[in-house]
């Protein structure tokens, strides 16, 4: 029998989660996708604390009236890379938290990247 949606993602998190993790030094960037937004977060796993956050429901961001979610997407990784770069972290660990890399997730890892963030 076929898995479902939620399944597949599911196994594809677990999958990642396993050789991905986050320290102090190289904290975990994990991206949340939703159907309208999207959430980053710099996560040290040793301690279990978020380190710094973004979204695009961050004032910073502004009005996204008359933009698509994929230019969203990229106003979120340049402010997620500003952030993570005021709180001293240069090196992250990628975490897709089950998401297929291209589309909004792509275009935030892109954008994070021009933004100074090595990962």
């Amino acid at each position: 029998m076929a898995l479902t949606k939620i399944e597949r993602r599911a196994r594809i998190k677990m999958r990642i989660r396993k050789v991905v993790n986050g320290t102090a030094e190289q904290p975990r960037m994990t991206v949340f996708r939703s159907n309208k937004q999207i959430y980053v977060q710099f996560i040290d796993d040793r301690q279990g604390i978020t380190l710094a956050t973004a979204s695009s429901l961050d004032k910073e961001i502004g009005e996204t009236t008359g933009k698509n979610k994929s230019e969203v997407a990229t106003m979120v990784g340049k402010l997620a890379a500003k952030r993570a770069s005021e709180k001293g972290i240069s090196t992250v660990a990628f975490d897709r938290n089950g998401c297929l890399y291209h589309g909004r997730v792509k275009q935030l890892a892109d954008a994070a990247r021009e933004g100074g963030l090595k990962f």
